[in-house]
């Protein structure tokens, strides 16, 4: 998740601080991925460092100038305003996926000795089910039931981003237990011809 690209895209409305950025994007996404004022603060300075974004003196926005670092606030660039429209405008890619907790406990799971890989299955499917049951009521309550403002409507897409990602696990989860299902039936089938005692010379003879 970008948020160097997401900050600067709330800076194009005009000049915040901090929290006010924190608070904007929780707004927006309901709190799905909170934000530490630090890394806030931190991608301001990475930003301000490239020239994409830049302090606002106390006369333009208003601060009391107690130099209050938490109350310095920042505004685009053109430069700054450039990379949102590239942002925007380029797909995600996919040839570098972000790592998949899951996808690698149960890569590493299932070629080590004794790891009951079904259970992980079992109770990764069962957690991920109640998640996506608590994501579906969250987007027939309160303000995603009824997104009128825009902040409501990006909160509803994220519910709708989280409940298909669920779905789409629960399919995969599916997948990977008939696939272990299908391996262990084969590697049954194979072992009595592997494991059948070799005939005795006096039967090779006869």
């Amino acid at each position: 998740m970008s948020i160097r690209q997401a900050m600067l895209a709330l800076l194009e409305q005009g000049p915040m601080y901090g929290y006010q950025l924190r608070s904007e994007f929780e707004q927006r996404t309901g709190e799905t991925w909170p934000l530490n004022i630090g890394q806030v603060y931190t991608t301001l300075a990475r930003l301000e460092r490239d020239g994409l974004v830049e302090v606002v003196t106390d006369a333009e926005s208003g601060d009391s100038g107690d130099g209050d670092r938490a109350h310095v606030s920042y505004r685009a660039t053109p430069a700054g305003l450039e990379e949102v429209a590239a942002w925007f405008a380029t797909p995600v890619p996919r040839t570098q996926p972000p790592r998949d907790e899951l996808a690698i406990k149960l890569a590493i799971a299932v070629t080590l000795p004794g790891v009951d890989v079904a259970a992980i299955i079992q109770r990764q499917r069962s957690a991920t089910i109640s998640a996506m049951q608590d994501y579906t009521r969250l987007k027939r309550t309160g303000r995603a039931a009824n997104p009128d403002a825009p902040a409501d409507l990006a909160w509803s897409l994220v519910l709708d981003s989280l409940v298909f990602d669920a779905e789409a696990e629960v399919r995969w989860l599916d997948h990977c237990e008939a696939r272990l299902r299908r391996a262990a039936s084969e590697k049954a089938r194979v072992r009595p011809s592997v494991d059948a005692p070799a005939p005795s010379s006096q039967e090779v003879v006869r």
